[in-house]
């Protein structure tokens, strides 16, 4: 008899499940990265996800049985994020950021940046007058831009994608969370459907992984848009690009938030004249930058 008709036959409870699945977890050297760092709490989420049921739930209440189709659900879920080694939240559709549920799916990036810090504290001290119009480019599933938008209550937000499938998504978002009047989605590879726009605030999770890095990562991560994790052998072929346009797109007092992560020393290493300001982050993290407009348009003049 398999591991899935025995789990089936003797397990019943809701707490059995979580059990259960926490031990096949520990045995099975997943990569834990996409909002939880630990089987158990892995273990938990699954289970509770698969239920619909909160994590908060009545403790009183694990002792539940469960019936034989939400054991096949749960059994269903464990193999596949065991054997195809698929980050949770495109199992249950959903991830959280900034205390807010997304939708997510294998065309969106899972909610995770480290931006999350600055966009809770209101950008601190760098921002110096509230933003009006905001612009979250590379949103994916949308996260950055609405939750700037629920933050700034008075701002107007654009979200931008290459990626129609991942806009897709965003618009659900922006849907789910009643921004429909303030964020608007747009298709854009860069910025070449943004016309003459400009912005107080632009934040940019873009694909930054350098080529070796991405080869050397967990399966999980290459269950994830490629094209919105790579640009180029050394990670920078985006943000070339970016830095020579984005000073265009800023209004005078306006700062960019742009995230590059482990790429943070090949870009210091090709722009050794640029002051990055970079920002040391509450909930970890690193290679979050802040560049004025005016720094920008030094190195406008620069290249010329």
């Amino acid at each position: 008899m398999s591991n899935k008709q025995t789990a089936v036959r003797d397990l019943s409870s809701i707490k059995d499940f979580i059990r259960w699945t926490f031990s096949r977890f520990q045995n099975a050297n997943l990569f834990y990265g996409h909002g939880t760092d630990n089987p158990w709490d892995e273990a938990v989420h699954l289970v509770m996800g698969a239920l619909k049921l909160p994590l908060d739930f009545d403790r009183d209440m694990l002792d539940c049985a469960l019936t034989y189709n939400e054991k096949k659900h749960i059994l269903k879920l464990v193999q596949t994020r065991i054997n195809q080694r698929e980050p949770l939240p495109y199992l249950l559709g959903e991830a959280w950021f900034m205390g807010l549920p997304f939708k997510v799916t294998k065309d969106t990036l899972i909610p995770r940046s480290p931006i999350i810090s600055l966009l809770e504290s209101e950008f601190a001290p760098w921002l110096k007058n509230y933003p009006l119009n905001i612009l979250d480019m590379c949103t994916g599933s949308g996260c950055l831009g609405i939750a700037a938008a629920l933050v700034f209550e008075d701002a107007e937000v654009d979200i931008s994608d290459i990626s129609e499938a991942a806009l897709l998504v965003a618009n659900e978002n922006i849907v789910r969370h009643q921004v429909e009047d303030r964020v608007q989605a747009i298709h854009s590879d860069m910025f070449t459907g943004l016309a003459s726009k400009q912005y107080d605030l632009i934040i940019c999770n873009p694909p930054y992984v350098d080529a070796d890095d991405f080869n050397n990562a967990p399966a999980e991560f290459h269950n994830e848009p490629e094209l919105a994790l790579t640009s180029g052998e050394d990670g920078l072929n985006f943000t070339h690009k970016f830095l020579a346009e984005v000073a265009h797109y800023l209004q005078d007092d306006g700062i960019l938030v742009y995230e590059v992560g482990n790429t943070e020393i090949a870009l210091q290493a090709a722009y050794p004249n640029i002051p990055f300001m970079w920002v040391e982050l509450e909930q970890g993290g690193n290679g979050v930058f802040i560049l004025t407009k005016e720094q920008l348009s030094e190195l406008l003049q620069e290249q010329k």
